[in-house]
């Protein structure tokens, strides 16, 4: 039986599937343990344990995605050490994505949570928390 109060999966319309798989793939897969779980043409999703993200291409782009209006303002994951978060950062630039705060980088979100924030293609924000407490 599944535990109550789990999140079962988040969907998100994309503008452009294939950037988006190329940023999700890299992160989710590469970086934090999730796994291919359904694709079609569409449409893609990834699996960790009983939780699954899925992104699917959208033809009604009216406007662009707005993460200070009503609606979702970021996606949040948890990485094992502030090494990991450091290593993450390194590769959002190498890959040329958009790093945000990045002038209260590792702190953005206090002092005591060492995180970092960044943009997928379609500017939703996405933070890399570290699972491990740090004394500064």
């Amino acid at each position: 039986m599944k535990k109550t109060g789990t999140i079962s999966h988040i969907e998100l319309y994309v503008r452009n599937l294939k950037e988006t798989r190329n940023f999700w793939e890299w992160l989710l897969i590469d970086k934090l343990n999730y796994q291919l779980f359904q694709k079609w043409a569409d449409g893609v999703s990834y699996r960790f344990d009983d939780t699954y993200i899925v992104f699917v291409q959208t033809d009604k782009i009216e406007s662009k995605y707005n993460r200070t209006a009503v609606g979702l303002n970021h996606l949040a994951f948890y990485v094992e050490s502030p090494q990991t978060v450091d290593f993450i950062r390194q590769e959002v630039h190498e890959r040329g994505y958009s790093e945000l705060y990045a002038d209260s980088y590792p702190h953005a979100s206090g002092n005591d949570v060492y995180t970092l924030f960044f943009e997928d293609p379609d500017r939703i924000k996405v933070e890399i928390v570290s699972d491990e407490k740090r004394k500064y």
